[in-house]
């Protein structure tokens, strides 16, 4: 995770966020330790003191934004031959969301804090290629899901097709197959159409995918197609996915502009025993949220988290968070 900045884009909403933040923080911390790269590490380790030195690691970093799942490091298994499978971590280039906002301080944040030690002695990767973390959902056994309008946007891997992408994606990743997502969309999301807004996999053959049931919002159509390519979907099994659909929240405006922002249920975190789920301030719809998920991860604990501070820089739980595995430490 990534302390937000005094000097940084959450500087209107400061106290606000950094509420959000602590109880994020406090949340995780009941299931793993947590990595937090700040701008102002010591002060940053005063505050939030009370978590204990052995849940809480901060290091120094340049990064400028908080949303650590789009440029964070990713971790994939490495062969090493009679020695078994160690964690690599591979640094994708990060852009700003294909050229949108000024990146450079994020796109090197990864690289800081592995030269810093933070990651342990686990290798580190630089790669070329144009990726951000919640624009691909792995399953952990070879399959990968993403969004064409996301990977295909021209602000991103201009000189490469679909079929080149693809191929990186495998190369990268370790992947067999990728299922690329053509429909689907929220009013207010400027990532190009990241798919942990859209759909998500619970395990291999459970998806819980966003929506929405109001014919009168933008939204319904794009999502209806999506629930119907869904619906088409077959897992490297052969079979039919199973289908979890998450409410749709209620409409949430920027306090400045009015501009819609791009609230959603699909931007939940698994953790070690438990899943973190987004609340944005509406008892019906939330707990139909954690009622949905409770059903596709009956051995986790479901707990929510008031993300409503975080959708004011259009993100929410799972875009602040990158997952590091316990074995890159060791």
């Amino acid at each position: 995770m990534a302390w937000p900045r005094a000097d940084g884009d959450w500087a209107p909403y400061l106290p606000t966020v950094r509420a959000c933040y602590r109880e994020l923080c406090a949340a995780i911390s009941r299931h793993a330790p947590v990595l937090l790269l700040s701008a102002t590490p010591e002060a940053t380790a005063q505050e939030l003191a009370h978590l204990g030195t052995g849940l809480l690691r901060v290091w120094a970093s340049p990064a400028q934004d908080t949303w650590t799942r789009d440029y964070g490091p990713i971790t994939v298994l490495e062969s090493r031959g009679p020695e078994g499978e160690a964690p690599l971590l591979l640094d994708f280039r990060f852009n700003g969301w294909g050229g949108k906002y000024q990146a450079g301080g994020d796109n090197r944040a990864t690289a800081a804090a592995w030269h810093g030690g933070a990651f342990g002695l686990s290798p580190l990767e630089p790669v070329g290629l144009v990726l951000e973390g919640g624009s691909i959902e792995s399953d952990g056994a070879g399959t990968i899901f993403t969004t064409s309008s996301c990977l295909l946007s021209p602000g991103r891997n201009p000189q490469l097709d679909r079929a080149a992408i693809e191929a990186a994606l495998i190369a990268q990743l370790g992947a067999r197959r990728v299922i690329w997502l053509n429909h689907g969309e929220l009013c207010g999301d400027d990532t190009d159409g990241h798919i942990d807004t859209l759909v998500r996999l619970c395990d291999p053959g459970t998806l819980a995918y966003v929506s929405c049931d109001d014919p009168g919002d933008p939204a319904a159509a794009p999502l209806q197609r999506l629930e119907a390519e869904l619906q088409g979907l077959r897992t490297a099994a052969g079979g039919p996915y199973r289908l979890i659909p998450l409410p749709w929240p209620q409409a949430r405006f920027a306090p400045d502009d009015g501009r819609r922002l791009p609230a959603t249920y699909a931007n939940f975190l698994i953790l070690n025993g438990a899943v973190l789920v987004p609340s944005y301030g509406d008892p019906s719809r939330d707990q139909a949220a954690q009622a949905a998920l409770a059903k596709a991860f009956p051995c986790h604990t479901i707990e929510a988290i008031d993300c409503s501070a975080l959708l004011l820089q259009h993100g929410s739980l799972h875009c602040a968070t990158m997952q590091i595995p316990a074995a890159v430490f060791q």
